[in-house]
């Protein structure tokens, strides 16, 4: 990535000059007229500017624009995806701008053509621009190590080949990391490319300086040595890896739980913090859009008979809500149609024919999944999808996963409404079986396995509904 005030100067030099490279292509005759004649379009008037008017359209459009624009001025790493899409919205947010001033002041406006046709311009052009300078082809891969674990970190510095810039480490109680690397470290035990040994590195900072670190180092890669796979210190690393666009590695000692890419004898592997290709999840994002919107529109009639029916049956509460496990170990409230007696939830997984607690309109909601009509709101929210690894439980899943190390694999993905194991029959109560098709739908997910997985849920559903069962 460009940085510092090279980022700066290229982000708004680009912005300013393609605006107006825009605003002069829009204006002129032969756009104006093939514009015209597209299907819709065709009422519209082919309107040239010339002379001060066009300077004054230009000088509207660049300000504008580059107003918009600011928060993507800061050099800060990014995926291409991120990028793409930050930079449509600030487009559409500057189309909506240029039509408001041109509605309350006509001195200022662009003509409806060319306005139209310069946000369709900068569509293209200035993702293109931003996505081209956020790598910088002379600038070599930079990487830095992260965790708590000395023996790690010291293992990773042996086998890589990446220059290391030194490392960031959260407190330790008992003693600094300092401390620990020098009682432990001799020079020379483990060398760095270009021949820096473990007990030279700097320290750059503690986790909670993580993202600046990353942005101010321009590091490429995040070297993990972690003791545990812990919510808070490691996956909240690689949540900062997602957002900023850094790519992750890990040793082959610590992967066992880690959803990595690439050769299995490599001795540092990819961590595969994206599973799915940006196009990929584009589509998977619409569809879950789509089916959410359309689900809470057809369902809202049938959600108030339920809603009547969960308050005649027992008292408590319409709606249950729990906190589960969302993408990359963070947590999100769910809500479903209560099912239960109030406050008599157990954290041990039970199978429902033993669960005495389940209300009578609670039983026929769970033999027909309809209490999970609420979770459509959480799918629209983004934090889950309608396919993939059912979100578990923060206090249950400490029973699911004692004795499997993989099991926080499934963290990587985002939580489904229905999933691989949901049409196989897994519950909670089969925790094996249940990881092993979360594993395989992980392996070969793709947009067109996801409809076979809807498909084939419906239709149990409707089974369920027809049969009682």
């Amino acid at each position: 990535m460009v940085s510092g005030w090279a980022y700066r100067t290229a982000s708004v030099a680009g912005t300013l000059l393609l605006t107006v490279l825009a605003v002069q292509v829009a204006n002129h005759p032969i756009a104006q007229q093939l514009f015209t004649m597209l299907p819709v379009l065709e009422r519209l008037p082919a309107t040239t500017l010339t002379g001060g008017s066009l300077v004054l359209a230009v000088l509207t459009a660049v300000l504008v624009v580059i107003g918009v624009m600011f928060p993507l001025f800061k050099p800060q790493p990014r995926r291409i995806l991120d990028v793409i899409a930050v930079t449509h919205k600030r487009v559409l947010i500057a189309g909506l701008a240029l039509a408001a001033i041109g509605y309350f002041d006509y001195t200022y406006r662009l003509p409806r053509t060319t306005l139209l046709l310069v946000v369709g311009l900068l569509f293209g052009l200035l993702p293109a621009w931003f996505v081209s300078i956020r790598k910088s082809p002379d600038v070599g891969e930079r990487a830095i190590l992260v965790g708590d674990d000395l023996r790690g970190m010291i293992e990773l510095l042996d086998e890589t080949e990446l220059p290391v810039l030194g490392y960031v480490a959260p407190p330790m109680p008992d003693r600094g990391m300092e401390h620990a690397r020098k009682q432990s470290v001799t020079p020379g035990a483990a060398m760095a490319d270009g021949g820096v040994s473990f007990s030279e590195l700097p320290c750059l900072g503690g986790l909670s300086r993580l993202e600046s670190i990353l942005v101010e180092y321009d590091v490429d890669t995040v070297l993990l040595a972690f003791s545990s796979t812990d919510r808070a210190e490691f996956f909240g690393t690689l949540e900062t890896c997602h957002a900023t666009g850094v790519n992750a590695k890990i040793h082959e000692r610590h992967a066992d739980g880690i959803l990595t890419r690439g050769t299995t004898h490599e001795p540092i592997r990819d961590v595969d913090i994206e599973p799915w290709d940006w196009q990929d999840y584009i589509v998977k994002r619409a569809f879950d859009v789509v089916f959410s919107l359309v689900g809470l529109v057809v369902l809202a009639p049938l959600m108030l008979l339920i809603a009547l029916a969960v308050v005649l049956d027992s008292k408590g509460p319409i709606l249950y809500s729990q906190e589960r496990t969302a993408e990359r170990g963070e947590t999100f409230r769910i809500y479903k149609f209560r099912t239960m007696l109030p406050e008599s939830e157990d954290t041990a997984p039970i199978r429902d024919a033993e669960n005495t607690r389940i209300t009578r309109v609670g039983h026929m909601l769970r033999v027909t999944h309809l209490d999970e009509i609420p979770q459509l709101w959480s799918i629209l929210k983004g934090d889950m999808s309608v396919v993939g690894p059912r979100a578990v439980w923060t206090d249950e899943e400490f029973h699911l996963e004692n004795g499997m190390g993989a099991w926080r694999k499934r963290w990587f993905v985002k939580p489904g409404l229905t999933g691989l194991a949901q049409i196989k029959g897994a519950s909670s109560t089969a925790p094996d079986a249940k990881l092993r098709y979360d594993i395989e739908y992980i392996q070969q997910q793709s947009f067109w396995f996801d409809i076979k997985i809807v498909t084939r849920q419906m239709w149990l559903v409707a089974e369920s509904i027809v049969f009682n069962q």
